[in-house]
């Protein structure tokens, strides 16, 4: 912990030795002199010596962006890095040569400040932006007095040369370093609004790819040596990857007022997306980037309700029982050139959205236009997380609506799947027109399963009035079942366990229900293997 010594103001550690020198962390700025600070001037003029990060060559660019404040009476300690991405025989490999490279600098500057001297350490950028200088700070910030001096990032730098704003309102901003597996870059440029993308040079083909990937190739913008001679600014997909050197950045600016893309009729399509159960901490990052790209979001209101508001776009809400109309109007605007999100709970293929619309899309007059489904996790997946695992062994899938098909279908499926001996989620198992479902589902099922077998009773999953509380089937209630309720019946081979203290006493009283009495929680797996095997 740092507190502020009294005589500059500025924090030390508290466990910071008397009489020693003190450390400086001086952030430089991205390349033009003028942008440095007032405070990194004021550090540079009180060093005793001045440190700095090179390649083998000699050059460094931090030492020439801070070049007419270094005096001919500072000490300058060189810090030469042994390899920089090179290959090299140390038997630590890359990681371990430059470990030992770190702590052979930290040993240098250690030096200087036992002796009571004033070292200041150089850092292009912001300290702890991807710099260097962190590594003497970890090593020596805890035994020296030491102050870190912010400096603007090469991120601000890039936004400031393209002219173009980064980040707006509510919008999130990502910060990726090109060394990222490529899986792992197009996830994450999908599913955020703006981005920028660190360390280019050799990583550069496979960036460009993740941009296309992720649908935001035609977004990107390119920034070379940011402030810096030799800049260059420029779309990043006519960029030649034999040219782009370490020091560049892509850049995914603000979607703010950034004009959509016009395109003509034919070009448009549709993509069935699935937002999870409930909130955005159950979206896919491929979900995130097609609801952000999409020119119309289409869906039952309160699905929609769930997607962010952004500039641009157009919603369409609509009552959950229009599916095929909500299907056919996507089709339409897709045809005019539109790029459409239709929204779906949970996952569009589970008792939702997808079917309807590649119904619709399988008839004239929208053979042609192009649809995609992507996935979303289920409420059935969803609320058998919050109890365990009772989806471990085989399972049903079936919904009690009798809306789209008769309840005789139902029945016979219910006696089927417990006949098999399958553990059963149960979707759509009451609502306010549907209250007898329920009832009559328990007695088919109590044909061929125990009294005592489980039943996770999973309200709301997700939502803000969450509830799930594992009951024994004899005991389920119809009248605790509503249309946002999912049912787990289990298997002859579903067990219950008591595990923890303090939340849940038992079957019948909840899972995570927090009565805080030490009894303990309870969870629900179906084993993997059946005994016989």
């Amino acid at each position: 912990m740092n507190a502020p010594t009294p005589a500059s103001g500025y924090p030390v550690p508290v466990d910071a030795a008397s009489g020693t020198g003190r450390l400086y962390g001086v952030g430089l700025g991205p390349g033009d002199p003028s942008l440095m600070t007032m405070r990194a001037v004021e550090a540079l003029a009180a060093a005793d010596v001045v440190a700095y990060h090179s390649a083998r060559h000699g050059r460094s660019i931090a030492r020439s962006i801070a070049a007419r404040h270094i005096r001919e009476d500072h000490v300058e300690e060189a810090l030469v890095y042994p390899v920089t991405t090179e290959g090299t025989d140390h038997p630590g490999g890359y990681r371990g040569a430059l470990d030992d490279f770190y702590t052979e600098a930290a040993a240098r500057l250690a030096a200087h400040l036992d002796a009571g001297l004033t070292v200041a350490v150089l850092a292009e950028g912001d300290p702890f932006f991807y710099g260097s200088y962190m590594h003497m700070h970890k090593r020596l910030a805890h035994r020296y007095p030491t102050e870190v001096i912010p400096g603007v990032t090469s991120v601000s730098a890039a936004a400031a040369r393209l002219g173009t704003p980064l980040v707006e309102g509510e919008e999130v901003l990502t910060i990726l370093p090109g060394t990222l597996p490529e899986e792992e870059l197009t996830a994450r440029l999908a599913a955020t609004d703006a981005a920028a993308v660190m360390k280019l040079g050799r990583t550069f083909p496979h960036v460009r790819r993740a941009l296309e990937r992720s649908g935001r190739l035609d977004e990107a913008l390119y920034v070379e040596r940011a402030t810096m001679p030799g800049e260059r600014t420029g779309r990043l997909a006519g960029t030649d990857a034999g040219t782009v050197p370490y020091f560049s950045l892509a850049v995914l600016p603000s979607r703010v007022d950034a004009p959509r893309p016009e395109r003509a009729a034919g070009d448009g399509e549709v993509v069935v997306v699935g937002t999870g159960p409930a909130g955005p901490s159950w979206l896919t990052p491929e979900t995130r980037g097609a609801l952000a790209g999409a020119d119309d979001l289409v869906g039952y209101t309160t699905y929609l309700d769930r997607v962010p508001v952004r500039p641009g776009q157009l919603r369409h809400g609509s009552d959950n029982k229009v599916e095929a109309e909500r299907a056919e109007f996507a089709l339409d605007l897709a045809r005019r050139g539109r790029r459409v999100a239709v929204v779906s709970g949970g996952d569009p293929g589970v008792f939702a959205m997808a079917t309807a619309v590649l119904e619709a899309a399988a008839e004239e007059p929208y053979r042609d236009v192009p649809v995609r489904v992507l996935p979303g996790l289920t409420a059935a997946n969803a609320a058998a997380a919050r109890a365990g695992a009772p989806l471990g062994h085989d399972y049903a899938a079936l919904s009690l609506s009798d809306r789209l098909k008769p309840w005789e279908v139902v029945a016979r499926r219910l006696h089927a799947a417990a006949a098999a001996d399958l553990v059963l989620a149960l979707y759509n198992p009451g609502s306010r027109s549907r209250t007898w479902q329920v009832g009559k589902a328990r007695e088919l099922l109590l044909e061929h399963r125990a009294p005592d077998t489980p039943v996770v009773v999973a309200r709301d999953v997700g939502g803000e009035g969450e509830r799930v509380r594992v009951v024994r089937l004899a005991d389920l209630d119809p009248a605790t079942v509503d249309m946002r309720t999912l049912l787990i019946v289990g298997s002859s081979q579903t067990r219950v366990a008591t595990r923890g203290h303090g939340i849940g006493d038992g079957i019948g009283d909840g899972i995570g229900e927090g009565r805080g009495d030490g009894t303990g929680h309870q969870v629900v797996w179906t084993p993997r293997r059946y005994p016989e095997s």
